[in-house]
Parts: C-alpha cells; sequence; structure tokens
C-alpha cells in the first residue's frame, strides 16, 4: 500500500497566524488579485483554476479549486463542476509533460475532519509521485526534502500549461487562461 505520510504539515496546520493578508477565504482572495506568479496561481478556467500548494508533499503539489465558495461538493452546479474535472484533466497533462512523475494522489479533503487546513472552500489536491519519493528524512529527523524550489516548480508547470491546446497566455507573471 502507497502511503502519503506527512506529519510535518501539522505545524502548517496548527499555525497561529493563519493568512494576515487575507480577511475572509484564501481560495476566493487570490484569484481576484492581479499577483498570479506571487501567489502561485498557474492555471485559470471560467469557473475553476490551478494554484501550487504553498507547503507540498511533492514538488508540483497542486490545487484545482472551483471559483465557488462552498465546502459541500453536492453543492456545484453542474457546469462548474464539469469545468472543474476538465481543469484537473489539463493538471494531470501539465504536470506529465512538466515533471514526468511516474504517478499521482488526487483527491478532495471534505469536511471538518478530513484533515484539511481550509475545509469551507473545496479543492482537489494532485500530488505528482515518482517511485521511491519517500525517504527516511521525515521519520528519523523531522525534516522534509523538497528537491525544487516553488518558482522553479512554477515556471516548469506553468510553461507545460501554456503549451496545451487553447491555452491563453496573458503576460510573464500570469497565470494562463482557458476560455
Amino acid at each position: 500500500m502507497d502511503q502519503v505520510f506527512a506529519p510535518w504539515r501539522i505545524e502548517w496546520i496548527r499555525r497561529e497566524e493563519k493568512n494576515p493578508d487575507i480577511e475572509d477565504c484564501a481560495f476566493c482572495e487570490l484569484p481576484e488579485r492581479e499577483t498570479d506568479r506571487e501567489n502561485l496561481l498557474v492555471a485559470r478556467s471560467e469557473h475553476a483554476f490551478v494554484m501550487l500548494n504553498n507547503y507540498p508533499y511533492n514538488p508540483g503539489h497542486l490545487m484545482v479549486i472551483p471559483r465557488t465558495h462552498t465546502g459541500e461538493y453536492g453543492a456545484l452546479a453542474d457546469d462548474i463542476l464539469l469545468d472543474h474535472a476538465r481543469l484537473k484533466q489539463r493538471t494531470f497533462d501539465a504536470l506529465e509533460t512538466a515533471l514526468e512523475p511516474d504517478g499521482f494522489n488526487a483527491g478532495l479533503n471534505l469536511g471538518d475532519g478530513a484533515g484539511g487546513s481550509i475545509d469551507d472552500h473545496l479543492h482537489t489536491h494532485v500530488v505528482p509521485r515518482w517511485q521511491g519519493d519517500t525517504n527516511f528524512m521525515p521519520v528519523l529527523s523531522d525534516t522534509t526534502v523538497i528537491v525544487e524550489a516553488l518558482e522553479a516548480t512554477y515556471d516548469h508547470v506553468r510553461d507545460a500549461f501554456a503549451a496545451q491546446d487553447g491555452a491563453v497566455v496573458p503576460d510573464e507573471d500570469g497565470a494562463v487562461v482557458f476560455e
């Protein structure tokens, strides 16, 4: 059985000052800002967007997020569900192109008990995986090894999204747009 075991993430979840520059919901506010690169947004569609997780399990750990603010999966309208699903397809393709993983872990944390740090705005995690990508560091020394800086991963993944059919690249710092 493959397991994603990341005990170091509890520090992120339990941190005192969550997001000092966010008034209400990070997933509602960040896509409205004009600083996509700074906020790690790599792609957008009509009803969803993709951003890098700023505390990743692995390089390329992305989140596909519907713009609708809800923690209830059943509350999403059909057009939003379809757009979210299509953006997930593009996300898998972009990650395969950019990082060549051996597989993926993908899923939603729904509800308070599911372990997510943001439970009132659903989002799908997509985590690239490689054969043997786990090591002894987290177990023996409470240390994680992320082999690439977020900025470099951002560039690789954004370039892979930009190469897809139907991609519109607004500028060098903006997220790739799919209309």
